[in-house]
C-alpha cells in the first residue's frame, strides 16, 4: 500500500488515502515518487464532476522503481532519476499524438491527475516514451514543476519566435510567467512583466525582467509599458504572452501587442478566450498557443533550462498531508512561488 494525495469531491477537499501500489502496464515504469508540485490547472480536475476521490498532480519527478518487461531496453533502467510528461494510455504514433498526446486517434488517452490517477502519491505510473533522464543539475527533489510549469513556458517563448533585443510582455507572472522571464532572458530577449501582486513582479524583476508593472494599482500601465520600450508612437511588443487564467489578462493583451505581433495563448480561462475576428483577419495580431506539447520536445527543453540554471522558484513541502493546505493557499491567491511536495 502507499499514501496518495486525493480530491475528495463528498468532502470538497484533499484528503490522504492508503491505496494499491500500482504495477506497471505494456511500456510503463512504476516511479518512486521524488517530488510533485501544485499547478493552476490542478482545479480544473477539482471541479470536475469525480464520483470517487481521484489522486490530484500532474507535475513530478522520480526513480525508476520497476520496469514492464516491454520497456527494458528503452535506455532506462531501475534506480534511474527521471522527469515525465503526463498523459498515459495514447499510442504516442497516430497522427493526433503527433500533435498532443490527448490527441490519440487509437485508443482513449487519459491525463494524470484528471481521469487517471495523479501523481501527489508515493508512487505513479510512467509511459517509456514520456520520461527523460534528468540531468545532473537537477535534483529529483525539487524537478517536479519543470514537467508542467517548466516545458510549457519554455515552448511559449520558443514559439513567439523572437529574436535577441526583440521585446516581450508577460501577463501573469506566477509560477510558469517567472520561468519564462528566465527562458526568454537567456535567449536574449527584453521582457517587461505584468501583474496584480507586488510581491511577484518584485520576484520576476530580481530574475531578469527589465520592467515590471501592477496592473490594478497603475490605471496607466498599458501607455507606460510603452512609454519605457520606446519603440515609436503607440508601438507595442513583439509578442505578448498571457500566462494568467483571468478574463481580464486577455482583454490587456491586444493593446500591448505591436502591429502584426503575437499574442501566445497559455493561461486557460474558464470560459475560454475571445478576440476580434476583424483583427485576426487583417493582420492587427496573430493568435497562437503552446502547452506542455509532446515528449519529443521535451529534451530541447530540459537541455536549454540545465544549460542556463534555470528552475522553479519553489516553496518546499515536507509530506502529502500538506497539500490540502498548498491547495488552500493557493485557491487564496498566497502563492508566489512554486509549492511542492519533497519525498524522503
Amino acid at each position: 500500500m502507499m499514501k496518495a494525495a486525493q480530491w475528495d469531491p463528498s468532502q470538497k477537499k484533499v484528503v490522504v488515502n492508503s491505496i494499491p501500489i500500482p504495477s506497471p502496464a505494456d511500456n510503463q515504469f512504476l516511479v518512486k515518487i521524488g517530488s510533485a508540485s501544485l499547478c493552476h490547472s490542478d482545479f480544473m480536475s477539482m471541479a470536475m464532476p469525480h464520483k470517487e476521490p481521484i489522486t490530484i498532480g500532474h507535475e513530478g519527478a522520480g526513480y525508476i522503481d520497476k520496469l514492464h518487461p516491454s520497456a527494458e531496453n528503452k535506455g532506462f533502467k531501475v534506480g534511474d532519476a527521471i522527469g515525465f510528461t503526463y498523459i498515459i494510455d495514447c499510442c504516442f504514433e497516430c497522427e493526433g499524438c503527433k500533435v498532443h498526446n490527448n490527441h490519440c486517434l487509437v485508443q482513449e488517452s487519459h491525463t494524470q491527475g484528471f481521469t487517471a490517477p495523479g501523481l501527489f502519491a508515493e508512487y505513479a505510473l510512467v509511459d517509456y516514451h514520456s520520461a527523460i533522464l534528468l540531468p545532473d543539475s537537477l535534483s529529483v527533489k525539487t524537478a517536479s514543476p519543470m514537467f508542467c510549469a517548466g516545458i510549457t513556458a519554455f515552448h511559449c517563448v520558443d514559439s513567439c519566435h523572437l529574436q535577441p533585443g526583440q521585446w516581450l510582455v508577460i501577463i501573469g507572472c506566477g509560477g510558469l510567467g517567472q520561468l519564462a522571464t528566465q527562458y526568454a532572458k537567456a535567449m536574449g530577449i527584453r521582457v517587461v512583466g505584468v501583474d496584480i501582486n507586488d510581491d511577484i513582479l518584485a520576484t520576476v524583476k530580481r530574475q531578469g525582467a527589465d520592467a515590471v508593472f501592477n496592473s490594478i494599482t497603475n490605471p496607466n500601465y498599458v501607455d507606460e509599458v510603452k512609454a519605457f520600450m520606446d519603440r515609436g508612437p503607440n508601438k507595442g511588443a513583439d509578442a505578448v504572452a498571457v500566462f494568467s487564467a483571468a478574463d481580464a489578462a486577455y482583454r490587456s493583451a491586444p493593446p500591448l501587442v505591436k502591429l502584426g505581433g503575437m499574442i501566445m495563448v497559455v493561461g486557460l480561462p474558464k470560459n475560454g478566450v475571445t478576440f476580434d475576428a476583424l483583427d485576426i483577419a487583417r493582420g492587427t495580431f496573430q493568435v497562437r498557443g503552446d502547452s506542455t506539447g509532446t515528449p519529443d520536445r521535451m529534451k530541447k527543453a530540459i537541455d536549454f533550462s540545465a544549460k542556463h540554471g534555470i528552475a522553479s522558484e519553489v516553496e518546499v513541502y515536507p509530506s502529502l498531508e500538506s497539500v490540502n493546505d498548498m491547495v488552500e493557499k493557493m485557491r487564496r491567491g498566497e502563492s508566489t512561488k512554486r509549492m511542492v511536495v519533497s519525498f524522503d
